[in-house]
């Protein structure tokens, strides 16, 4: 059986960058693609921090490399951001004659670990913008709802903190109301 043009393996780290549209805004990515191989272990476990999101990918035909998913997801909740979004990414999926992954069993691997999941092909494209897409966009809403919630925790407007103070009415005759008993009516 020949090789195929996109099984060129990854060496080290390769980098890119891409753009997509969330929610009206251009949101610009990081790319990391990692190789998956235990030999480049302790140089692609350095690129975990400050990963905001993780492609898991492995070989639709190749059973070996959904095996090693295992690991590798661990590998990535020991060193990683515990906010990071993982995606389960099933590859070659044009290979259907040689599909050595059922699609039900990755997809209840993704449910019970808390991971989306998602076939690809290389090959011929489909669903590789669909999986950037996704994954973007997953990031993008999370990092937004932190940002606002991190806003309303330190926002000390008025706006934000109002606490009513109730303070009577003062006329020349009473005398003045001391600053405890004003204290006492917060």
């Amino acid at each position: 059986m020949g090789t195929r043009d996109d099984d060129k393996s990854t060496i080290g780290v390769e980098f890119a960058t891409r753009s997509i549209q969330v929610d009206g805004k251009t949101i610009k990515a990081q790319i990391w693609d990692t190789a998956g191989q235990e030999r480049y272990r302790a140089i692609t476990s350095a690129y975990y921090r400050g990963a905001v999101g993780a492609l898991l990918v492995y070989d639709i035909a190749k059973h070996l490399t959904y095996e090693n998913v295992e690991r590798w997801l661990k590998e990535l909740r020991d060193h990683a951001d515990s906010n990071i979004v993982i995606m389960l990414v099933g590859n070659k999926s044009d290979l259907r004659h040689l599909r050595a992954v059922p699609t039900h069993e990755a997809r209840a691997f993704a449910e019970k670990n808390g991971l989306s999941f998602i076939e690809t092909s290389a090959l011929d494209s489909t669903n590789v913008e669909a999986a950037f897409q996704t994954i973007l966009t997953e990031i993008y809403c999370i990092v937004s709802q932190k940002q606002m919630s991190d806003r309303r925790e330190n926002d000390m407007s008025p706006s934000n903190n109002v606490v009513p103070i109730h303070v009577p009415p003062t006329t020349e005759n009473k005398p003045k109301v001391q600053c405890c008993q004003c204290c006492q009516n917060i």
